[in-house]
């Protein structure tokens, strides 16, 4: 079995992280995010993982040829010469793809629980040509949401962003389909959302698979922290040995091993200490993530922000508010950083009071 990754471009909502990095490759939860995906294909014995790229192709080869040493499988990079949407890029991987098997499709942005082993369950039993994963969502005006049939699963109809009550599953990002979908689909900028479902619906095609553990779409910083603390829950309620345990840290914690935490810290709740972080004595952090190589001197607070790679932040620095600090950003001692979105390189030496963004 295949899979494809829907990767899309310039990852603008994740920015500053993304002028670095392309969005797959920030860690989340101390691992590249699309890892978290291929990792949870493997599991259910997928051998090739195509890639959709159409920014900085040549930066994924160079990871992913070396994680996929590791993890004994394929991964393929379909690169697209202009944005093809979220179904033209499936139509472009066709030649890479299986004539008599189903296969994946997932936008790189979701996490959840992954339940790839009753997606294939559920589409071998309904027989249809694909399979939706659908997730509960509090606010269903902000999602596109999916009517179907509770007794059979079959979804007859799809309403964006409704103003009136109408259901509360959203898409989830999710997706297994027969090939025979490919026949739904042009070389074209297309969207599997608005034109390959509705009609694979009203020929009674699309069947839907309810998401029982947690989903979030990470693909802006308010939401990557909220993903984040869902993560670390999950991570929790399976009874993981990876979370930290000691007294300096307070509820879901997820520390490297190579990180240094310093005397009277309280790390937590929520919070991601990436490889060879260094945070010094009496420390304060909460509902955050720490990407590899930064340093946090003695006696600062950072709450609900991220703080990217190599960054320094001085002694008595206060840091919250979902701030997102770029890479290589130094953040002078006793300097107050509310809201603020810093590009890479730069350093800071007053106060950033309000949210903005320093070029």
């Amino acid at each position: 079995m295949k899979a494809i990754i829907l990767v899309g471009g310039y990852g603008t909502r994740l920015r500053p992280l993304t002028l670095s990095y392309p969005k797959p490759l920030v860690e989340f939860c101390n691992k590249a995010m699309v890892m978290h995906q291929i990792e949870a294909l493997a599991r259910v014995s997928v051998t090739e993982v195509i890639l959709a790229v159409s920014y900085q192709p040549h930066v994924m080869d160079d990871f992913l040829q070396r994680e996929q040493k590791k993890l004994g499988i394929k991964i393929t990079v379909s690169r697209e010469t202009e944005p093809m949407g979220t179904a033209g890029p499936i139509k472009l991987a066709q030649p890479l793809l299986d004539d008599n098997e189903p296969f994946f499709v997932l936008n790189s942005d979701v996490t959840c629980d992954y339940p790839f082993a009753e997606m294939i369950a559920a589409h071998q039993r309904h027989g249809g040509k694909a399979t939706i994963l659908l997730t509960k969502v509090d606010e269903p005006s902000k999602f596109g949401i999916v009517l179907y049939e509770p007794e059979t699963m079959r979804v007859r109809a799809f309403r964006e962003k409704p103003t009136e009550w109408v259901g509360n599953m959203a898409n989830a990002g999710a997706y297994l389909l027969s090939p025979s979908v490919l026949d739904y689909m042009e070389l074209r900028p297309m969207s599997i959302e608005r034109e390959v479902f509705p009609a694979l619906a009203a020929d009674g095609v699309l069947y839907a698979h309810e998401l029982s553990g947690y989903w979030a779409d990470i693909g802006q910083p308010k939401d990557y922290l909220r993903g984040m603390s869902l993560h670390l829950q999950s991570l929790r309620l399976r009874g993981s040995a990876e979370l930290a345990a000691g007294p300096a840290f307070i509820g879901n914690v997820l520390v490297d091993p190579s990180a240094v935490v310093g005397k009277d810290c309280r790390i937590g709740p929520d919070v991601v200490v990436g490889a060879g972080c260094i945070i010094e004595d009496g420390v304060r952090i909460k509902s955050s993530t720490l990407l590899p190589g930064s340093r946090v001197k003695s006696h600062t607070w950072i709450s609900t922000s991220i703080i990217g790679w190599g960054c320094t932040i001085g002694s008595w620095v206060r840091i919250e508010n979902t701030s997102v600090l770029g890479e290589d950003v130094a953040i002078k001692d006793e300097v107050c950083v509310n809201g603020g979105i810093v590009l890479p390189h730069k350093s800071v030496s007053e106060h950033i009071l309000e949210p903005r963004i320093v070029m």
